[in-house]
């Protein structure tokens, strides 16, 4: 719901409604926002409850600087370790991409955008690294989607990115699948920054 822009940048969380909305009790919720605050979503405040962690560009750059170093090190790692079936995952993935897009289906090609990377994270064969990339990436998976939803261009560009990072990994060209990981990855940094107000 965070990441969907279902529930807004900065609204405030309250325990019993979350309860209703899933049919559970309020230790569940109260540990799942545990797990948010820790994931950078969710910010609680003592005597004054829990917020959706607000949209920023302070925020952004501090996630996409830490993301393009370790997704471009995932790809480059990918090369050097991927076996199969992670080839076939790669494939699968990418196919989705495009149908969604064709279909002009956002939300789906957002899903599977998302399978892509973690399958080149598994592909990197560094369980440290994967572990990273999980924390970081659930930060970025917001601005990921608003990016989609605002400039739904980045979709074609993030599919030919997505085939050319895909051939270099499967070439095991790791050094040209690293550097074209952080191109894309900045572009779509520099499009999200255009669509985010200044604090």
């Amino acid at each position: 719901a965070i990441v969907f822009g279902e529930m807004a940048s900065g609204a405030r969380i309250i325990e019993e409604e979350i309860a209703e909305r899933y049919e559970v009790s309020r230790s569940p919720v109260r540990d799942a926002l545990r797990r948010l605050e820790a994931d950078g979503l969710v910010v609680r405040i003592d005597h004054r409850g829990a917020r959706v962690t607000s949209v920023s560009r302070t925020d952004l750059d501090e996630v996409y600087l830490c993301r393009i170093e370790l997704e471009s090190l995932a790809a480059e790692q990918a090369s050097k370790h991927w076996r199969p079936p992670a080839d076939e995952s790669f494939a699968r993935q990418l196919k989705a991409m495009r149908a969604a897009l064709d279909a002009n289906d956002i939300r789906t090609y957002f899903v599977a955008n998302v399978a892509f990377t973690d399958a080149v994270h598994r592909a990197s064969g560094n369980a440290t690294l994967e572990r990273l990339l999980k924390s970081i990436g659930k930060q970025a998976l917001r601005y990921r989607y608003l990016a989609y939803c605002s400039a739904p261009t980045l979709m074609d560009m993030s599919i030919e990115g997505n085939r050319e990072i895909l051939d270099l990994i499967l070439a095991r060209k790791g050094a040209k699948a690293r550097r074209i990981t952080g191109e894309l990855i900045k572009r779509s940094w520099q499009t999200i920054r255009e669509i985010i107000p200044d604090e």
